[in-house]
């Protein structure tokens, strides 16, 4: 096998049977993916909370968790439909809606938002990322992983793999903008939340971070 996974993985990668494209993309994902299995570490160090999971896409991240033991709560959102009817039939287990973070309205626990925030405008992303502060209960954390522009080669290589994603309609859309640190860290340092960030490359070109927030007592 090209992607070599442990048994919980295949437990997981079972669940997305529905067309060999979309159980080619959840083995790779899996295999590939090292932000899977930082985050479901660092949630098992955690206070047991729900879990909202922004951008979920066709639930693979909440199956993963299911699979892994996780027995907390996980709300999952979306914008695309069709990827939300794949992920309710997949993870029956775990909630799905359509739409964003505007559709977890009183949600509080911990958030996972995973290679989102390319998607907004500079003033977009602040506001969003004021919403995704608001979802974080006391002692809870967010990860947000997404790609820093910093002029790296591994920007580069991340701005090329985009462009195919675009271009092969899994994600449609013609524009990205990645931000810099400052901008991510901006929304919650100074305002009862910590940060802590990381290079979350796997054995992946791109040039992903990860980022911590908890949020104080």
């Amino acid at each position: 096998m090209i992607f070599q996974l442990d048994a919980a993985g295949e437990k997981t990668a079972s669940r997305f049977q529905a067309t060999r494209a979309l159980h080619g993309y959840s083995r790779g994902k899996l295999a590939l993916d090292p932000a899977y299995a930082a985050i479901r570490s660092r949630l098992n160090e955690s206070d047991p909370l729900p879990v909202l999971d922004i951008g979920c896409g066709v639930g693979l991240f909440a199956a993963y968790l299911r699979d892994g033991g996780w027995t907390q709560p996980i709300l999952g959102v979306e914008p695309d439909a069709a990827k939300v009817e794949i992920a309710r039939a997949a993870v029956p287990e775990a909630e799905f809606r359509v739409g964003g973070v505007e559709v977890a309205t009183g949600f509080s626990g911990h958030v996972v938002v995973l290679d989102v925030l390319h998607y907004f405008d500079d003033a977009g992303r602040l506001e969003f990322l004021r919403e995704v502060a608001d979802c974080i209960a006391p002692n809870g954390k967010a990860w947000i992983r997404t790609t820093l522009r910093d002029g790296s080669w591994r920007y580069w290589m991340t701005q090329v793999e985009e462009a195919f994603v675009r271009s092969s309609k899994w994600i449609v859309g013609g524009h990205w903008n990645f931000p810099t640190e400052s901008q991510v860290r901006e929304p919650f340092e100074g305002h009862g939340y910590t940060v802590h960030s990381e290079p979350m490359w796997g054995r992946t070109p791109f040039n992903s971070y990860l980022f911590e927030i908890r949020r104080c007592a």
